[in-house]
């Protein structure tokens, strides 16, 4: 019974053909059903002959395929002709209405088909993109792998190279362990990018939550934004972390944005630390800051104020 349900349901959608056996049987239940609508429209209007077994030969099609629905529509062709459920003889204008049965049944039997096989196209097509997206997710999680073993060993070699240069390979190995955190973060959305408020945790959750408070809707970032962004607040963490601030056991850090005309406003807002000032030459925080969203048609503009650092951002979002 239950391998029966089975065909029935794989036949209706179309997914098989159904066994011609199985297929007349359903054929000729459309026809039983047909032919008893018939007598019961009879007992009204006795000049019904063939109506009734339009939706037999659509229902058998649909099922069984057009070979079962033209034997279907015969079938139903000669009833209407050969049963009479009434006084009414067989007259030219029956066989007129038999005319017409055949063009509607043959539209019927013909668009039905149609319908199959464009579906069935149409499946095919969908089964190729699920295998075409699972190998195209197979491939870049294999690239993700590749590039995460790249980065591990140039981390590894400038290690080695700068370990007598201490201050140097702080600066360097906290960047480069930033780039891999927001690598993570997009990895996780299939290379697709991130969203600000997981990136903000990301680079800030070390400083304790309780230190900082972010304000502003939840906002998927592009992978290339993201990157930036991430680079931008590492390197204002990080001197929060040394000089501002984080620096401070009161202080605290309040990271709002909001965006107008696709444009993205940030900002970044230190209280309660001490008072910051430039520090010596522009450095490589400096200059990524300035520069890291010109890509963007964006910039980002650093005050040292009493109360703290306060840095604007602003940048447009790419469509993709």
């Amino acid at each position: 019974m239950v391998k029966l349900i089975d065909e029935f349901r794989q036949g209706w959608q179309g997914t098989s053909r159904t066994s011609p056996l199985f297929g007349m049987g359903f054929a000729v239940s459309c026809l039983a059903v047909s032919t008893a609508a018939r007598w019961c429209l009879s007992l009204i209007r006795p000049d019904v002959y063939f109506t009734p077994y339009f939706p037999a030969v659509f229902f058998a099609t649909a099922f069984g395929g057009y070979r079962i629905g033209i034997v279907t529509a015969i079938l139903g062709g000669v009833s209407a002709v050969v049963l009479n459920f009434g006084d009414t003889p067989t007259d030219f204008a029956r066989l007129v209405l038999l005319v017409i049965y055949v063009i509607v049944c043959s539209l019927t039997i013909w668009g039905v088909e149609h319908y199959r096989s464009v579906a069935a196209k149409q499946r095919e097509i969908a089964k190729r993109l699920i295998r075409e997206e699972a190998y195209r997710k197979l491939i870049v999680d294999e690239l993700q792998h590749r590039l995460k073993n790249k980065l591990s060993t140039i981390h590894a070699v400038l290690h080695q190279i700068l370990q007598d240069q201490p201050q140097i390979w702080a600066g360097i190995d906290r960047r480069m362990r930033a780039l891999s955190a927001t690598d993570d973060l997009i990895a996780k959305l299939d290379g697709r990018g991130c969203d600000i408020k997981d990136l903000l945790l990301s680079e800030l959750g070390p400083y304790g939550h309780v230190r900082f408070t972010l304000n502003g809707d939840r906002l998927f970032l592009p992978a290339q934004l993201a990157v930036s962004l991430a680079l931008i607040f590492h390197e204002l963490a990080t001197n929060a972390g040394k000089y501002g601030a984080f620096s401070a056991a009161r202080g605290l850090l309040q990271v709002s944005w909001s965006v107008t005309d696709n444009r993205l406003h940030i900002s970044w807002d230190e209280t309660e630390g001490p008072s910051v000032g430039p520090i010596g030459e522009a450095g490589f925080g400096s200059k990524l800051l300035k520069s890291a969203l010109k890509p963007f048609d964006g910039k980002a503009e650093i005050t040292y104020l009493k109360t703290g650092v306060h840095c604007t951002m602003q940048c447009q979002i790419p469509s993709s």
